[in-house]
């Protein structure tokens, strides 16, 4: 008896480990490359954490272009590294050919739906945890002026800027400047760009400028620091970037979401459908850390988790603009 059962538990850890050795993770980052400072280095540190924890490597590429995006998918996919993840809304057109070529394969995608069989889709209510920033941009502000600086000019990242108006107003700012970087991809990585547009919004008032633009928000941050005045970083904890200058972040926890998919499918529990993150599942939140925490007083802590308690318990409606294409505030 003794024999069978060490026998069945031989059996069980060489299944578990030939399992685990099957597993080839892939991930595919957007335009900005991972070392961005924002949403796709996020999504590189939910990678190697992956990696650091269970020993398992995996393989990465940057697309340099829209036009590397098919290829690179299907490249992975014939390769069979399973599961593929894709950071960003961009992959949709691709992953919708080629999840149908390769049914046997799982793959994840952030920030947009794709209703496939063997497709998780990750997105967030990007809307919950700007508001609650824009409260503590409103309080922080001397002018009460405050600015919202967003990337490529596209439903989702407008929906970052009118969570951010809700909270900022209802914490009593009396103008929110919005202006976006551009309509096409390049607008996520132009730092230059954004530093210009900070310095227009500071010089029409703003004294607290939040970026929700990639690497372009790098850009945003630093001209808010040199003039004296706040950023808020997005995505990542951008505190760092500039210490002791950037009110907060307003984290999107993307590294989660990587991480939790290599996981699963390492654990034989990898799910398709989507998954809808917000302010009660820790999908999004802000950054308190060394760096800022001069800046934030505790009245100004108690307003954002008040703000935070009532979203999650609905008692504050934050607006979606994704919902309709308007923001009411």
């Amino acid at each position: 008896m003794k024999r069978i059962v060490l026998g069945l538990l031989a059996a069980t850890a060489l299944s578990a480990s030939a399992f685990a050795a099957d597993i080839k993770p892939a991930i595919i980052y957007d335009l900005g490359g991972k070392f961005d400072k924002s949403f796709n280095e996020a999504a590189y540190n939910g990678a190697e954490k992956f990696k650091t924890e269970t020993g398992i490597a995996y393989r990465d590429f940057e697309i340099q272009n829209d036009a590397q995006r098919e290829q690179a998918l299907r490249k992975f996919a014939e390769d069979g590294n399973n599961p593929i993840i894709m950071a960003g809304f961009s992959w949709a057109a691709a992953l919708e050919k080629v999840a149908v070529e390769f049914p046997d394969l799982q793959f994840a995608i952030i920030d947009m739906v794709v209703d496939k069989p063997n497709v998780r889709s990750v997105v967030y209510k990007e809307h919950e945890g700007s508001y609650v920033v824009g409260v503590l941009a409103a309080m922080a502000s001397k002018s009460k002026k405050v600015g919202f600086v967003g990337g490529m000019d596209i439903p989702l990242i407008r929906k970052f800027g009118c969570g951010y108006v809700g909270g900022a107003k209802a914490a009593g700012a009396t103008d929110v400047i919005q202006n976006m970087t551009g309509d096409t991809p390049a607008a996520w990585n132009d730092p230059t760009k954004g530093g210009e547009i900070a310095k227009s919004q500071i010089d029409q008032g703003a004294d607290v400028v939040y970026a929700a633009a990639g690497g372009t928000g790098v850009g945003v941050l630093q001209a808010a620091a040199d003039a004296g005045k706040l950023g808020i970083g997005v995505d990542s904890n951008q505190n760092g970037l500039q210490p002791g200058k950037i009110l907060t972040s307003m984290v999107k926890r993307v590294d989660v979401a990587v991480y939790n998919a290599f996981m699963d499918a390492k654990d034989g529990k990898f799910t398709a459908g989507i998954n809808n993150l917000g302010l009660k599942e820790d999908g999004v939140g802000y950054a308190m850390d060394d760096n800022n925490k001069d800046l934030v007083t505790e009245e100004m802590k108690a307003a954002a988790e008040k703000a935070k308690a009532d979203i999650i318990a609905g008692t504050v409606q934050v607006h979606d603009y994704m919902s309709d294409n308007a923001c009411p505030y």
